[in-house]
């Protein structure tokens, strides 16, 4: 789109930041311009403080690493919740599909990603130090490991398994019933909830494999 096709620098200003997001190009970034244009000023305050107030209020979970109001989140403090079940996930976006298939029970683990050599990132870059502390604490009956099928999935799998291995503690990962190459949060509730539910030893899967 050609900038001098803008009548406003403020416009201009506005589809600039929008079409910084991901999967939003300008065109459809100023419709979005526009479309809040048309929409009475308080709605639009509402929408520009909630952003603001979820960049400066938004905290970690000191227990589990995922977004939270508190400093620990609702889900770690639920008495409801098995404590010694904890499932390993990439990111946040993954707890909420898990949640969503209401097959968990247990705690999360949030990793921050996974192990990716082509992209940089590396064990060091994961909370995997914490992660060995809450099992090496004793506490943990279970470890399920819920990552991606691809390939960083299964790398970061399997260091996991090598760390964790050494304590009492049984390490699962969910079955396959994802698609290799799949990303969770991509998943339908009904086959991620069954991958969940039907877990397996890892050790026995990662054999099963080779």
């Amino acid at each position: 789109m050609n900038p001098d096709s803008y009548s406003s620098r403020l416009l201009e200003a506005a589809v600039n930041e929008f079409s910084k997001l991901p999967g939003i190009g300008r065109k459809t970034a100023l419709r979005l311009v526009l479309h809040l244009l048309r929409q009475d000023p308080q709605e639009v305050y509402s929408l520009g403080n909630s952003l603001i107030r979820l960049r400066d209020e938004i905290k970690h979970c000191k227990n589990c690493h995922s977004i939270s109001d508190e400093e620990i989140c609702n889900i770690c403090t639920s008495p409801q919740r098995n404590s010694s079940l904890i499932c390993v996930v990439e990111s946040i976006r993954d707890v909420m599909a898990i949640e969503n298939t209401r097959q968990f029970n247990g705690l999360y683990h949030v990793l921050g990603g996974i192990i990716s050599p082509m992209e940089g990132v590396g064990p060091g870059d994961l909370s995997v130090e914490s992660l060995e502390e809450k099992v090496a604490g004793g506490k943990v009956r279970e470890v399920v490991l819920a990552l991606s099928t691809t390939m960083e999935g299964d790398t970061t799998n399997f260091y996991l398994y090598r760390r964790l291995s050494k304590y009492p503690v049984d390490i699962t990962a969910i079955a396959r019933g994802i698609a290799i190459g799949d990303e969770l949060e991509y998943a339908d509730e009904v086959t991620l909830g069954r991958s969940i539910a039907n877990r397996t030893i890892f050790n026995a899967s990662f054999n099963n494999k080779e």
